[in-house]
């Protein structure tokens, strides 16, 4: 067999075995639902404006308890659990994370400005800063995602503080839905560590 003229072989450290975690170690690391209720929340709330996909929504709460987001207000049209579809890619997370859900969008943004949090769109507008550009400066923040073909609504977007949007590179504009709320509040997430505990 001939190999390329650039290839490399890589070898792990000497006697570094490397292995998936097993079920019991992974939950050994995670809190229990009883914990988890009292356990502090990342400094960040989720309203999410007219999603519709089943499956998008039961995602972004799967995503929604991995960070241990304070809570997700479900608006305009976006489906809203009990749902088996939701459940289908939540896998229990709607039970995990703190939902309440808003027929009329500007009661949400009435409800979460009162809290105290900044009004944040995942959108790409005239005004959008780079997602790693946020700093701990901006929390206590409220990310808004909006709709799978439309994007956040404009009574939304009147209402903003600020905008943050992913670079795209390719030939697409935009990512699915949960897909770029996964990354957006990783962001978030890495700008909050310091504030959200984790079970040690």
């Amino acid at each position: 067999m001939v190999l390329p003229p650039n290839f490399r072989i890589l070898f792990l450290p000497t006697g570094l075995i490397m292995r998936k975690l097993t079920h019991d170690e992974l939950k050994s690391n995670r809190f229990t639902p009883d914990e988890l209720q009292t356990a502090g929340r990342m400094p960040v709330v989720v309203l999410v404006d007219n999603v519709r996909s089943l499956y998008n929504i039961g995602s972004i709460f799967r995503t929604s308890d991995a960070v241990r987001v304070q809570k997700l207000y479900l608006t305009g049209f976006t489906p809203h659990p009990p749902r088996k579809e939701i459940e289908k890619t939540a896998l229990g997370a709607t039970k995990t994370v703190p939902w309440e859900y808003f027929k009329n969008q500007s009661d949400a943004i009435a409800a979460i400005k009162q809290e105290g949090f900044r009004i944040c769109l995942l959108e790409q507008t005239t005004g959008s800063i780079p997602h790693t550009s946020l700093t701990k400066e901006h929390l206590p923040l409220c990310l808004v995602i909006g709709n799978e073909i439309t994007g956040i609504s404009r009574e939304i977007i009147d209402t903003a503080d600020m905008a943050i949007e992913i670079p795209m590179h390719g030939l697409k504009q935009s990512l699915n839905v949960a897909v770029a709320y996964g990354i957006a509040i990783y962001q978030c997430a890495h700008v909050a560590s310091e504030a959200v505990p984790r079970k040690t």
